[in-house]
């Protein structure tokens, strides 16, 4: 028997609202208040990648910047199957050429390159 993995989002109001459109289901809404979002998007980290169910967990690349150590963590550790991506953070990227930025990052989680 094979288990679903879920997808999940860490996100502002829209953000959430759009990949639940989408299908995502488990999604973490955390509102830019202050100087403690950062630690509102490590606590959600935290909490997503310790459900077992939660595949792939989606963060905007603002936030990941902000979180990279709490990644970083979640990604060395061997209690944890969840996948960090990183989404843009609005209508643009900072990334110069996000089909190579996803290549790049694909073949360094799976070791090998995916075409689409």
């Amino acid at each position: 028997m094979t288990e679903n993995i879920t997808v999940a989002i860490i996100g502002n109001r829209d953000q959430t609202a759009l990949m639940r459109l989408a299908g995502v289901e488990k999604c973490r809404i955390i509102e830019e208040d202050g100087d403690d979002t950062r630690d509102k998007v490590r606590e959600a980290l935290v909490d997503l990648a310790g459900d077992s169910s939660v595949g792939i967990i989606m963060l905007p690349e603002d936030w990941g910047r902000d979180a990279a150590d709490t990644i970083r963590h979640i990604r060395e550790s061997k209690r944890s199957s969840a996948i960090v991506i990183n989404i843009p953070s609005g209508f643009k990227t900072k990334e110069q050429d996000v089909k190579e930025y996803y290549k790049t990052y694909t073949k360094k989680l799976i070791g090998f390159n995916v075409n689409i």
